[in-house]
């Protein structure tokens, strides 16, 4: 197999790593000539993995043409709100009956999408050529070797069982799955709730809040997550429940970092400089996750609050307060 990952963000790169380190013939696409040079002559990605050495055997390109030729597997790692110009520029080099894979974690704002929708809109890709990975994946903890697992998901699974052969590493653990939409929704939503685990921490609260925003966080995933069409056990597992915990947990997750910084009472444009400019997809993705809940009747009251925090004007103290006032019931 010959996978082409296009996007050299950290995840981007962090995923070409271990394609190359589970021996699969694999080229990095860099929107920038000098990126690329960097990466081919240093081994290295200096802007968004420093320090970070990069196999040999990867090569990356500039060229969209050169990037997609002959790519039996294309691997999307661009931000989810500019997935859908970028296949439109890369539509005519695409090759037939290739496999199209998101690396993405969010809901098209324009269109309320989620990105294997986008990949199948624009391409007018099969159903089953289009897949997503997903799990707890920080970027760089896995370009660090550090053991971790995913879940490819795919309506055809021997797609799924392919990628999973062209990925699987001494560190990196792979799982397959027929649920795109589960890990999807597991996948958009673990970035809104990491913000409001941010907020609470850069507010000064503690261990209990973050359990509390985690679990209640978990139940709005999986409610949307049914009401879409995708199963619990999926959001019970690494696409749901992992991610969550990685991405609410960790100091490396730019959702959690975004909204510490909101927390402590940034402007999210200072919050924005704190993530050093990388895009924290939950600020983008929670408007139309509460717009797609709105439309399946589904409550989601942490969703509600950040969008309020990072787009209304509402403070983190007022949303916090709004949380709790909330009138009680069962679990």
């Amino acid at each position: 197999m010959r996978a082409v990952v296009m996007g050299s963000g950290s995840w981007g790169t962090a995923m070409a790593k271990v394609f190359t380190d589970a021996g699969t013939d694999t080229r990095l696409w860099a929107r920038r000539p000098e990126l690329a040079d960097a990466i081919n002559s240093q081994h290295v990605n200096p802007d968004y993995l420093p320090g970070i050495e990069l196999p040999s055997a990867l090569r990356a390109v500039s060229s969209v043409p050169d990037a997609l030729e002959g790519a039996d597997l294309i691997v999307c790692a661009v931000p989810s709100q500019t997935l859908r110009a970028n296949l439109g520029d890369w539509l005519p080099h695409i090759p037939a009956d290739s496999t199209l894979m998101s690396l993405a974690k969010g809901i098209e704002t324009s269109t309320l999408s989620r990105m294997s929708q986008v990949i199948a809109d624009v391409t007018k890709a099969r159903v089953d050529r289009v897949a997503v990975l997903s799990g707890p994946n920080l970027a760089k903890e896995v370009a660090m070797g550090q053991p971790a697992a995913t879940v490819v998901a795919c309506a055809d699974e021997e797609r799924a069982k392919q990628i999973q052969a062209a990925c699987s590493t001494g560190y990196f653990r792979p799982y397959t799955n027929t649920d795109v939409i589960g890990c999807e929704v597991g996948g958009a939503l673990k970035n809104v709730i990491a913000l409001a685990c941010g907020m609470a921490s850069g507010a000064g609260f503690g261990t209990n809040t973050t359990a509390t925003i985690i679990t209640r966080g978990l139940a709005e995933t999986i409610r949307l997550g049914i009401a879409l069409g995708g199963r619990a056990d999926t959001l019970a597992g690494l696409a749901g429940v992992g991610d969550l915990v990685a991405t609410c947990s960790s100091p490396l997750s730019r959702n959690r970092t975004f909204g510490t910084a909101l927390g402590e009472g940034k402007s999210v444009d200072e919050a924005q400089a704190a993530t050093n400019g990388q895009v924290a997809e939950g600020v983008k993705s929670c408007g139309p996750v509460r717009q797609l809940a709105a439309q399946h009747g589904v409550e989601v009251p942490l969703t509600d609050a950040v969008q309020q925090v990072c787009h209304e004007g509402l403070s983190v103290r007022d949303a916090m307060a709004m949380l709790l006032g909330r009138s009680t019931k069962p679990e």
